[in-house]
């Protein structure tokens, strides 16, 4: 910085454009926050920066830079507030005049954007907004806001704290992660929560601290019990996923008891931190941990979430594994406080998705109020899909799948990409995709044919030959894909959905996709 105020004192207009880059939204806050009005602040900003270029060369010395021209800022808005109108001298016009072409971001963008942002934090204090809008909505650092407003680090560090924990109850993720830069909070005495190796790894490069535990398990498969920890239901499930999925029996039972030891241990930490996606595999795996602390004394520890269906400047938002350390950063500390509310929806909706009676589910999400945890209802309507339709017998991934066959897509890689992409909110992993492909192809009257391949790729076995099948769609398939015939008359089933089990050649539900739930297979036989 200090280089640059030296050349642009000697006349070189590119130092100063890239001065007036750096400061112009520092500028902007200070102003509006002593006017209250975009129009007039950007009037003072350009102003300011007009009288900075021509006096520069009376700044002595350079580090003073921030400081100085804080004081021209305020000493514009004094001149707007004593008169209606004061002569202007616009920033294009200063480009003339110096030779310069500052680049200053469109003056409509962001008049809306700063206009939304001080909205949202008018209630707070005078030195709480200014904080705010310089470190979290302006991304400067501690220091340079430190010497720009004349106030002491640890100051500004109180100041945002007491910034955060007003406005932490008022806000959405959603809002905060559009603006927030550089935040933390907490300390080492944490232990977040989280789905995945990759979401790990980026939080472990200094994005948060504390302990880190990936939450390790595939609650949309097999059967799931309202009690898993119990030795008889991991048994079970131990045994579903090895034959299903190829997860070795052994391994998953000593991943289970490794986590769940961890997480007896939960009050060794002030606060533990749950970072869950919006998609199925997440939010089962979300509601299994708030339906177990429903049932814990908390004690001192604090219990947090930060529950993301969205990131700004993604349009497909599948999950936290796309975000990069620096994104993932702007989550640090915007986590929610987990009430009684959050503990006992979650344990309600845990409980109704192990049940044996989807009823349970069904009724909860159409009569039950499930606003406490935005992304339940869309999560496990998705699964409420999954069951066979009324159609043809076919869950929404399997049709899907057979569309996309009968449209000319042979290749199974292929094919996960494009339903992992048109069904993001099932967060289905490959393991997962690979079991609903091979039952297509299995059964008396198989609806897919598979060629050159040995097996599907499986636990720690990637299967490069896997690469060169094909997929083709069969006589059976057709016929089911037309609704001609029933896929569970032709085949049988034997799979779970949740808690419930469906076996055999007929099914007491079917997913009804006209009227977007589940109903008696009976009544759907009648209509």
């Amino acid at each position: 910085m200090l280089h640059l105020v030296e050349r642009a004192k000697q006349g070189d207009q590119e130092a100063f454009d890239l001065i007036v880059r750096r400061f112009e939204a520092m500028a902007y806050a200070v102003a509006f926050e002593r006017l209250h009005d975009s129009h007039s602040a950007e009037d003072a900003v350009q102003e300011a920066f007009a009288e900075a270029f021509i006096h520069l060369r009376r700044l002595k010395e350079a580090e003073a830079f921030p400081g100085w021209f804080k004081t021209i800022v305020i000493r514009q808005c004094h001149r707007l507030v004593r008169r209606k109108r004061h002569p202007t001298v616009p920033l294009d016009q200063l480009a003339q005049t110096s030779g310069g072409q500052p680049s200053v971001p469109e003056i409509v963008e962001k008049r809306e954007l700063q206009q939304l942002l001080h909205h949202s934090i008018s209630a707070l204090s005078s030195n709480l907004r200014i904080a705010v809008q310089l470190f979290y909505f302006q991304g400067y650092s501690l220091q340079e806001i430190s010497v720009y407003l004349g106030t002491s680090v640890p100051v500004l560090k109180k100041r945002l704290f007491d910034a955060r924990a007003k406005l932490k109850g008022t806000l959405p993720v959603a809002d905060f992660v559009s603006v927030f830069h550089q935040l933390y909070e907490g300390g080492k005495r944490m232990l977040h929560i989280v789905n995945g190796d990759v979401v790990a790894e980026k939080l472990r490069q200094g994005v948060v601290q504390g302990d880190i535990l990936v939450w390790r398990e595939v609650y949309p498969e097999g059967p799931v019990f309202t009690e898993p920890a119990e030795e008889a239901n991991r048994s079970v499930r131990a045994g579903y996923l090895e034959r299903t999925l190829g997860i070795p029996s052994a391994e998953f039972i000593r991943i289970s008891e490794a986590q769940e030891k961890v997480r007896a241990n939960f009050r060794n930490y002030e606060e533990i931190v749950l970072w869950f996606e919006h998609d199925l595999f997440d939010q089962t795996m979300l509601c299994c941990l708030l339906h177990w602390f429903a049932q814990q004394s908390l004690g001192t520890t604090k219990l947090s979430l930060l529950s993301i269906g969205a990131f700004p400047g993604i349009e497909l938002f599948r999950g936290l594994g796309q975000l990069s350390v620096n994104q993932m950063a702007t989550l640090s500390g915007t986590w929610q406080t987990v009430g009684k509310e959050q503990l006992e929806l979650g344990a309600l909706v845990w409980e109704a998705y192990c049940a044996s009676d989807p009823d349970k589910l069904v009724q909860l999400l159409e009569a039950g109020d499930i606003s406490a945890l935005p992304y339940v209802n869309d999560a496990f309507r998705l699964h409420l899909s999954r069951f066979p339709s009324i159609r043809n017998g076919l869950g929404l991934v399997e049709q899907i799948t057979l569309e996309m066959v009968r449209g000319g897509m042979t290749s199974p890689l292929d094919l996960f990409g494009h339903i992992g992409h048109k069904l993001h909110g099932l967060g289905m992993g490959d393991l997962q995709y690979w079991h609903r492909l091979a039952k297509l192809a299995q059964g008396p009257y198989p609806l897919l044919k598979l060629e050159g391949f040995n097996a599907f790729p499986g636990y720690k076995d990637p299967a490069q030959s896997f690469r060169h099948s094909t997929v083709a769609l069969t006589e059976a398939g057709r016929r089911v894909l037309d609704g001609e015939a029933d896929w569970i008359v032709l085949n049988g089933i034997d799979e779970w959905y949740g808690g419930v089990h469906l076996q055999g050649w007929s099914t007491p539900w079917r997913w009804d996709a006209s009227h977007n739930t589940l109903v008696p297979w009976e009544a759907a036989e009648g209509e």
